[in-house]
């Protein structure tokens, strides 16, 4: 009887903790939606460059999936020579394609984004990049003395200026490239590397590696965007944090500023197989 007892309590509990499995909603504040400006203009190397995008969409609550896309808006760059870039809306998508850029290294270029009777602006200088040299790897004592792979990759400083880099490595193995900024305070002028490693890091597997040279305040506003994606486990170029502003501003209503950051810059990319 009591063997019994004590059964029919556990199978009571079990009752009970499997009915508390119902998935919970908690209510959050949900914010008035704000428009977010994808613009980043890449120049690859040895290409015309004059293919560019710019993506627009909006903030959205916690829950849902789909990200908002904004169509029927207008966008347009500039130079200096007032020489005008429209980007056209492939329907419905939020993407605004451009087939006739014409990228010019230490030219200045504005961004102009009209959207529901507010006119937002931006503008930034397309800056060069050097060229990755080569690329290494060896093996680096891990933690509990496994060894671990790091690849590294080498770029040539532009000693008579202050240059900040964004450099980035694509994992076949992983969803999202992984990004850094680095500046060349320490390095005036010398030979600079960025580095990989993950404790998963195997042979065979393929980084797709990236460099780009940027401004100070473009470095300045993905050190911060990288640290808020660090400490949230995200993505950092998915939707950006409402606190984190970035150089567009809106020419209507400045405090109604939407997010995202336009910018513009010759970039370098190479892919290692691991060996």
């Amino acid at each position: 009887m009591k063997n019994l007892i004590k059964n029919l309590t556990l199978i009571t509990i079990l009752l009970f903790l499997t009915s508390c499995e119902d998935n919970v909603d908690i209510a959050l504040d949900t914010a008035q939606p704000k428009l977010v400006i994808d613009a980043v203009i890449k120049w690859q190397k040895g290409t015309l460059g004059n293919e560019q995008k710019i993506k627009l969409t909006t903030t959205t609550d916690y829950y849902t999936n789909t990200i908002p896309v904004v169509s029927g808006a207008t966008v347009y760059i500039t130079n200096s020579t007032n020489t005008v870039f429209n980007f056209i809306e492939t329907p419905n998508t939020g993407e605004y394609v451009c087939m006739s850029f014409i990228p010019v290294i230490n030219e200045n270029y504005t961004l102009t984004v009209i959207n529901n009777g507010q006119t937002y602006k931006a503008t930034d200088k397309l800056l060069a990049t050097p060229d990755i040299d080569n690329i290494s790897q060896i093996s680096v004592p891990g933690v509990g003395g496994t060894d671990l792979i790091q690849v590294k990759f080498f770029y040539q400083d532009n000693g008579l200026e202050n240059n900040f880099y964004l450099i980035g490595f694509k994992n076949n193995t992983k969803a999202f490239t992984e990004f850094g900024v680095i500046r060349d305070r320490f390095f005036q002028g010398n030979q600079m590397f960025g580095f990989y490693t993950d404790d998963k890091l195997k042979t065979g597997d393929q980084l797709d590696i990236y460099l780009q040279g940027i401004s100070e305040r473009y470095n300045n506003y993905m050190e911060k965007l990288l640290n808020i994606a660090a400490t949230d486990g995200g993505n950092p170029f998915a939707t950006p944090p409402a606190s984190l502003r970035g150089n567009i501003i809106n020419q209507t209503n400045e405090e109604n500023f939407p997010l995202g950051y336009f910018s513009l810059g010759e970039i370098d990319t190479d892919i290692y197989i691991v060996q």
